[in-house]
C-alpha cells in the first residue's frame, strides 16, 4: 500500500532522513521505534506532505504521492494524528471529531464513523459537547485518534499517541489502536514505548539518527540482542 524508497529529508543543510526506505501492506500493522530525534515524525510529515524530501519517492497504492499536492492526500485515504494531539480547544468534542469528516469519503461514513468511535471511546459519548480544551491529556488523545477515524481512512498514521500520558492511559490507548487494526484499517505507528509498540505490530523498523539501523517482524526484533538493550534495558 505505501512504499518509502531512499529517502532523503533535510532541514538548514543538516539530514534529518538519509536513505530511509520501508514498506507498508494492506491490512498490516508496521511499527517505527527510535529515540528523540531519530526523524520519526520528520518522516510522517514528508509523507503527509508538510515536509519536502531532498531525493527519495514516496508511492501509495502505486501512484507517486510526491506529485500529490499536500492537501489533497487525505483524498486518497490518508489520515495522520499528530504528535501532540492539536485538539480545536475552543471546538466541542464533537465539533473536533466533525472536522476530520469534512471530505466526501469521511461525509458518506459519518454515522458509522462515530458509532465506531464511541464505542472505542465512551467517555467521548459522555463529553461530546464539552469543549476539548477542558478534556484531559488521555482523552484528547482519544478525541485526536478519532478524528483520524472520522475521514474513514485507508491508511492511519498515528504519531507517538502515548506521549505525555499515564501508564494506565496509555495501555488502553494500545489496546484501542490494535482494536482499529483489527478492524481493517493498515496502522503506521510512530512510537516510543518501543516493547508495546513491537509486540503489536507485524513489521517493524528501528529509525537511528535519521537511519534504518533494524528492521523485522516484531519477533525478530524483540530477540535481538542490539534492541533489547538499547530499548528494552536488558
Amino acid at each position: 500500500m505505501l512504499q518509502v524508497d531512499s529517502l532523503t529529508v533535510a532541514y538548514g543543510g543538516m539530514h534529518a532522513l538519509t536513505d530511509v526506505s520501508l514498506s507498508v501492506g494492506a491490512g498490516q500493522f508496521v511499527a517505527i521505534v527510535g529515540p528523540n530525534g531519530a526523524g520519526k515524525t520528520t518522516l510522517f510529515k514528508t509523507i503527509s506532505g508538510t515536509v519536502t524530501p531532498v531525493s527519495g519517492r514516496i508511492s501509495y497504492q502505486g501512484e507517486d504521492l510526491l506529485a500529490v499536492p499536500p492537501a489533497q492526500r487525505p483524498r486518497l485515504g490518508i489520515a495522520h494524528v499528530p504528535e501532540g494531539r492539536q485538539m480545536f480547544a475552543s471546538l466541542t468534542v464533537l465539533e473536533n471529531l466533525e472536522m476530520g469528516a469534512y471530505l466526501p469519503a469521511g461525509r458518506a461514513a459519518w454515522r458509522r464513523s462515530l458509532e465506531r468511535i464511541f464505542t472505542l471511546f465512551p467517555v467521548l459519548a459522555n463529553r461530546q459537547r464539552q469543549l476539548a480544551g477542558t478534556l484531559s491529556g488521555g482523552e484528547q488523545q482519544m478525541v485526536a485518534i478519532g478524528r483520524g477515524l472520522a475521514c474513514a481512512p485507508k491508511l492511519l498514521l498515528l504519531d507517538e499517541p502515548s506521549m505525555g500520558l499515564a501508564p494506565s492511559v496509555a495501555d488502553m490507548i494500545f489496546e484501542c489502536i490494535e482494536e482499529i487494526h483489527r478492524d481493517g484499517v493498515t496502522t503506521l505507528l510512530v512510537e516510543q514505548r518501543v516493547v508495546e509498540a513491537l509486540e503489536t505490530c507485524d513489521v517493524g523498523y528501528v529509525l537511528e539518527t535519521g537511519r534504518v539501523v533494524l528492521q523485522g517482524s516484531s519477533d525478530v526484533l524483540l530477540a535481538n540482542d542490539g534492541v533489547r538493550k538499547a530499548y528494552l534495558g536488558m
